[in-house]
């Protein structure tokens, strides 16, 4: 069946920035079907049930490539995208939010305050705001989330929410030495009843092939990082994103899937926090940063900014690309923190290395 979504890849397969992969085909015919039965419309105005895909393998395989390519070509307008962390990070929010909220702050936020069991609102909320959920590397380390995941995944299906998701582990492997494990059991059996199990294994994701080929570091008013970014980015649309974080929005205006643009001074000239950068070290699994300067001694707060920012992404292993106004080692030389700065730097060096690439997350 043609979708946007083979011929955005069959076409990446012409222009050589990927190889035929078994693999990758295999996956790319589930996420098409996926594409076309989201067009689909049930009898007598019902929503028919549409079964989603799961596409689990080893880090560098290409899982968030298809997810980009998948969700810019989506069909369904109401559509989200997130790292699975992220989302869960609301869905606890919420959950305090009407555990605490009062009638009034319950009608604003869910349209209703009636019960105590918060399930149900918080899934009608998101199931208002989106029928198709796509999430970044799903697993699942915290009890608190491990016993809530079937409840809330039973109510977001029984109102017509579709999956696609990537993860490194296949469902039954999920959790697998945790606390109570067996309470987490029915949501691995409610996985792989809503969704087409994949196994991705194939040739690296063409992304990383193409990264290691260049530079990622590089020097301001260098035109092959807006080079690099193009072709990385394809045909995928730009478009903001908005992350929640303690209650706040950060919102990042140019992203495309697992990508982020940003300047130093949208991330680090103003007054963000650690929690901040792990909400965008774990939604994004490449950074552009752009316009990093140096630093005098009077910007020790950005340059604090900037450590942990950079802190949050090494953890993470995400992928990171730079355009700056030194090297490194010269782009803090003095100021408060400076002597600490220096593990910073080695780190950089680290991140924009070949060797980084090779075992950064997917």
């Amino acid at each position: 069946m043609p979708t946007r979504l083979r011929a955005a890849y069959d076409k990446r397969i012409q222009t050589g920035q990927l190889s035929p992969d078994p693999a990758q085909h295999e996956a790319i015919a589930a996420l098409s079907r996926l594409s076309h039965d989201l067009k689909r419309r049930g009898r007598f105005g019902k929503v028919p049930t549409v079964t989603g895909v799961y596409l689990w393998g080893p880090p560098g395989r290409g899982k968030s490539m298809l997810m980009d390519l998948f969700f810019a070509c989506a069909p369904e307008p109401r559509k989200h995208r997130a790292h699975f962390h992220a989302f869960m990070a609301r869905v606890h929010g919420l959950i305090r939010q009407w555990r605490e909220g009062d009638k009034t702050r319950r009608k604003a936020v869910f349209g209703t305050h009636r019960g105590d069991d918060p399930i149900e609102p918080v899934a009608e909320l998101i199931a208002s705001e989106s029928r198709l959920l796509c999430f970044d590397e799903l697993q699942v380390t915290d009890i608190a989330d491990a016993m809530l995941l079937g409840r809330l995944f039973d109510a977001l299906f029984e109102r017509g929410v579709v999956l696609a998701v990537t993860s490194n582990r296949a469902p039954e492997q999920l959790y697998l030495h945790g606390i109570n494990r067996q309470l987490f059991l029915p949501f691995v059996d409610r996985l792989t009843q809503r969704c087409e199990v994949l196994q991705v294994a194939g040739a690296r994701d063409w992304r990383l092939d193409r990264m290691a080929a260049g530079r990622l570091w590089f020097a301001t008013g260098d035109t092959e990082f807006e080079t690099l970014w193009a072709d990385l980015l394809g045909d995928e649309p730009e478009e903001p994103a908005q992350l929640t974080v303690l209650g706040r929005d950060l919102m990042i205006a140019r992203t495309a899937g697992g990508m982020a643009w940003a300047g130093f001074a949208e991330l680090c000239g103003r007054a963000l926090g650690p929690q901040d950068y792990l909400a965008i070290a774990e939604r994004f699994h490449t950074l552009f940063l752009d316009a990093v300067p140096v630093l005098d001694p009077a910007r020790r707060d950005e340059a604090k900014r900037f450590v942990t920012l950079v802190d949050a992404l090494y953890e993470a292993r995400a992928r990171l690309v730079v355009r700056a106004a030194a090297g490194p080692d010269a782009l803090y030389p003095a100021g408060d923190g400076a002597f600490e700065f220096a593990r910073t730097a080695s780190r950089l060096h680290e991140m924009t290395s070949a060797d980084w690439l090779a075992q950064s997350r997917d």
